[in-house]
């Protein structure tokens, strides 16, 4: 499990490079079109993309979750901190959709 100390070091390291630019995350379209999905975020979330560029919108609460540190720290080694575009997962939606619903479910 990762300690309380490195994850307010990771979550500081991302926000910093996120407001270095200070402009906004952008948001890819979904390419099939029909999809009506709206690019704000309820407070209290966050949303991550699957390798497959499907949008999740996730509580801030399964933050806590030692999957989703995982998740990040998976992210953050193959493609970097970048303060551009919005935050990529290695992992396929059909894997994201188990972890959200395992994570859900306690």
């Amino acid at each position: 499990m990762i300690s309380s100390r490195s994850f307010i070091k990771m979550a500081r390291k991302w926000k910093s490079i996120a407001f270095t630019r200070r402009k906004g995350i952008s948001i890819p379209r979904s390419k099939g079109g029909g999809e009506n999905e709206s690019s704000y975020v309820t407070k209290g979330h966050f949303v991550v993309y699957s390798s497959d560029e499907k949008r999740f919108v996730i509580p801030l609460g399964h933050l806590n979750s030692e999957i989703f540190q995982v998740l990040l720290r998976l992210s953050e080694e193959e493609f970097g901190l970048t303060n551009e575009g919005p935050i990529r997962l290695t992992c396929d939606s059909l894997l994201m959709e188990y972890v959200v619903s395992i994570v859900e479910k306690g």
